[in-house]
C-alpha cells in the first residue's frame, strides 16, 4: 500500500546491468501537478536513502533534500526542479561505487565502471518516461559524497556532456592511488558548473584530514587548469567539518543554489507525463 508524505515517490528499479533491485527515490517540487503542463531540471543523487528521511539514513541523520529545496524555491533562491535519489544496494555500495581495483577499500572485482552505463541506460530513462523533465546538459544535474562523490565524478569522465552540473561532497580521491586524478588531468569536457566540498576533520586523523584534503585541494587545481573559474567552480573548505551525513547536509543548501541559480538555462517547456511510482 502507498504511504503518503508530501512529494516523495519511491519507484522499485530491476536492474539488468547489475543484476539487482534498488529504490529511486524522487522528490517532486511543491507546484508539481502531473499533468505536465511544465518541464522541470533534475539532479541525480547517489546514496539515495540518506537524502529524505532520517528513517532510513546512514545513523539517522539526513540531507534534509526535500526540505532545503522547498525553501530555496520558496525563496526564488533557485528554479524548481526534480531530484532523484538512487539507492545504494548496501553490500553492494563498496564494488558499485568504485571504478578501479583498489587496496584500500580492498576491491578486486570493482563494478564502477558500469554505473555510467547504469545511470544513462536504466535510472535517467526510467525518470524521463514517468515525469516532466527538461533534457540536456543543462538542465541534469548529479552528485554524491564520498565513494557516491568518486563514483559522481568517474562518471563525469566516462559520459562527459551528459551532466551540466556537478556536486562533489568529500570525495573518496584516494581509492586506487589517487586513479580519478590522473584521469581528471587527461579530461576535455567539464560540466557548467561544478560544487566541491571538503571539510578539515573528515576522519579526526590528522595526516588522513591533510590528506583529504590535499586531494580535494588537487582537484581544485585540476578544475581550474581546465578553465573553471569562480562563475563555474565553487570549492567549499568547511573548518572542522566531518565525513558525515550532517555535514554534507549543512552545505547542501550552498551547494544546490550554486547549482540551480541560474535564470538564463533552457526556458521551462510544456508538456509530460503523470508519474507513476509509489507516492510516500
Amino acid at each position: 500500500m502507498p504511504i503518503f508524505r508530501g512529494n516523495l515517490w519511491l519507484h522499485e528499479l530491476r536492474s539488468k546491468i547489475f543484476g539487482n533491485t534498488r529504490t529511486v527515490r524522487v522528490w517532486l517540487p511543491p507546484d508539481y501537478d502531473g499533468w505536465g503542463a511544465t518541464r522541470y531540471p533534475v539532479l541525480y543523487l547517489n546514496d539515495g536513502q540518506n537524502l529524505f528521511d532520517p528513517l532510513t539514513a546512514f545513523a539517522g541523520v539526513h540531507w534534509q533534500v526535500g526540505e532545503t529545496a522547498t525553501r530555496l524555491i520558496a525563496e526564488e533562491k533557485i528554479r524548481p526542479l526534480i531530484i532523484v535519489g538512487i539507492d545504494n544496494t548496501g553490500k553492494n555500495r563498496v564494488c558499485e561505487y568504485i571504478p578501479y581495483k583498489s587496496r584500500d577499500p580492498r576491491v578486486l572485482r570493482p563494478q564502477g565502471a558500469s554505473y555510467p552505463d547504469f545511470l544513462r541506460c536504466e535510472v535517467m530513462p526510467l525518470i524521463e518516461e514517468r515525469y516532466s523533465v527538461l533534457k540536456g546538459p543543462e538542465n541534469t544535474g548529479l552528485g554524491g559524497s564520498s565513494l557516491g562523490g568518486l563514483i559522481a565524478l568517474y562518471t563525469q569522465l566516462a559520459a562527459p556532456g551528459v551532466f551540466g552540473k556537478l556536486l562533489i561532497e568529500s570525495p573518496s580521491l584516494f581509492v586506487a592511488n589517487q586513479e580519478i586524478l590522473a584521469d581528471c588531468r587527461k579530461a576535455r569536457t567539464w560540466p557548467e558548473r561544478v560544487y566541491l566540498g571538503i571539510g578539515t576533520r573528515e576522519t579526526g586523523n590528522a595526516a588522513k584530514d591533510a590528506k583529504f584534503l590535499g586531494d580535494a585541494q588537487e582537484l581544485q587545481g585540476i578544475l581550474c587548469d581546465a578553465g573553471l573559474d569562480e562563475a563555474r567552480l565553487k570549492f567549499r573548505v568547511a573548518e572542522g567539518a566531518t565525513h558525515t551525513e550532517s555535514a554534507w547536509a549543512a552545505r547542501f543548501p550552498e551547494a544546490l543554489e550554486f547549482l540551480y541559480s541560474d535564470s538564463d538555462s533552457e526556458t521551462i517547456a510544456n508538456a509530460g507525463s503523470q508519474p507513476s511510482g509509489r507516492k510516500v
